[in-house]
């Protein structure tokens, strides 16, 4: 049922910029909230950045300012832009939904994630 696909990334040098992209579908999207997440190997795996269902948004601290998260609910897709890119960014970057099939607290929750997408910032 419920399907993310991440596309965007790839290898950019020190500096630059890529905009990852996480197409969803099987739930409704625009009732969600969003998050990016990323692994870097021998890493555990670290938020980067998330968005509510209602517009607020949450970035790891030495990201805030070079990054943001977007979501287009018309398209059913959140966008992370990254600027300023650095080695240290490098990692596999995931797409993460979570939210309620209703709106009471003891609604049933759900959490699922993409497949990830690779960023590599190499020189």
């Amino acid at each position: 049922q419920v399907q993310l696909v991440e596309s965007g990334g790839g290898l950019v040098q020190p500096g630059g910029s890529l905009r990852l992209s996480c197409a969803a579908s099987g739930f409704i999207f625009r009732y969600s909230d969003l998050g990016w997440y990323r692994q870097a190997p021998g890493k555990e795996r670290e938020l980067v950045a998330s968005i509510t269902n209602r517009g607020n948004t949450n970035y790891a601290g030495s990201l805030k300012g070079r990054f943001t998260i977007s979501r287009d609910n018309a398209k059913n897709t959140a966008y992370l832009q990254m600027n300023s890119l650095k080695p240290e960014d490098t990692a596999v970057y995931y797409c993460n939904v979570r939210g309620q099939y209703g709106s009471a607290v003891e609604s049933p929750v759900y959490d699922y994630w993409g497949q990830g997408t690779q960023v590599t910032v190499s020189s």
